[in-house]
């Protein structure tokens, strides 16, 4: 059986991305998490988004894109620098930045166009200053070294085929003490092989390219991160269940929030 390589894969999400950014229209069926239903307020209010937060962006900012809410568990400060990977519209870097305030700055980094001139756009119309949105591949950041306090992400690094280099660019990129804090995927038992080898539709929506908590756990500890915390969510099963009707996907995955720190210099 023919095997897609990682840049087949990145192509097919790139694609995938684009005709949502790009169409005003209901993503595919499949995959709440990384394209989907209709209402994404209502969406993104089962992943943990107040009202508050929901209404402080501007429209088409958020594309009821994920499967939690990272900057809530980040714990921004005010003055910090935040680095988005998979901004999309620029939903969770507008929350960020309104947290970190105008002396800090955030940084989105989407590697498909469509979507960076998008949340550009959003940043105009939202008057938000203190963002920045950059196109690339999140195993290759256009960041420059130790220049990021926190690293976010939602829903994102699962759709990469090259997992651990994501977790070492994110560590190469964050400061000593820097933290990542990120909700995504992770498998629970077993993938069957049809959604497993279904590298079109499931894995663009989040699912055939899911880690188990033990493989997460290990590609962060061999970039360097310390301070590894992984806590599956089961209420996300709740919105789960519905990304590929039938499939019964909740089985197999569920949303996580994972949390790790780039030890200090003094540790190192």
């Amino acid at each position: 059986m023919y095997k897609l390589t990682n840049d087949e894969i990145r192509q097919n999400v790139r694609n995938h991305y684009q005709q949502i950014a790009v169409k005003e229209v209901n993503p595919p069926a499949v995959g709440n998490c990384c394209g989907s239903p209709s209402d994404a307020d209502s969406l993104s209010s089962q992943m943990g988004y107040s009202t508050e937060e929901l209404t402080a962006v501007p429209q088409g900012a958020n594309l009821g894109l994920g499967c939690g809410n990272p900057q809530a568990i980040a714990e921004l400060k005010t003055g910090e620098v935040v680095l988005d990977l998979g901004s999309g519209g620029g939903f969770d870097c507008f929350l960020a930045s309104r947290q970190v305030g105008n002396i800090g700055k955030v940084i989105g980094v989407d590697m498909t166009p469509d979507m960076i001139s998008r949340a550009r756009s959003n940043a105009v119309k939202g008057n938000f200053t203190n963002t920045d949105f950059r196109l690339g591949e999140i195993e290759h950041l256009p960041v420059a070294d130790g220049t990021v306090n926190v690293i976010i992400s939602n829903c994102v690094i699962n759709l990469s085929p090259d997992k651990q280099q994501v977790f070492n660019e994110a560590y190469r990129v964050l400061q000593s003490g820097g933290r990542l804090a990120i909700s995504d995927i992770i498998t629970t038992s077993e993938l069957p092989s049809e959604i497993k080898n279904d590298l079109n539709e499931l894995y663009s929506g989040c699912i055939s390219g899911a880690s188990s908590l033990e493989e997460v756990k290990s590609m962060l500890q061999q970039s360097g991160f310390t301070s590894i915390s992984i806590e599956p969510k089961d209420e996300s099963k709740s919105f789960i269940k519905d990304w590929v009707p039938g499939a019964n996907v909740d089985d197999y995955i569920v949303s996580a929030v994972i949390k790790a720190t780039k030890a200090s210099k003094q540790a190192d």
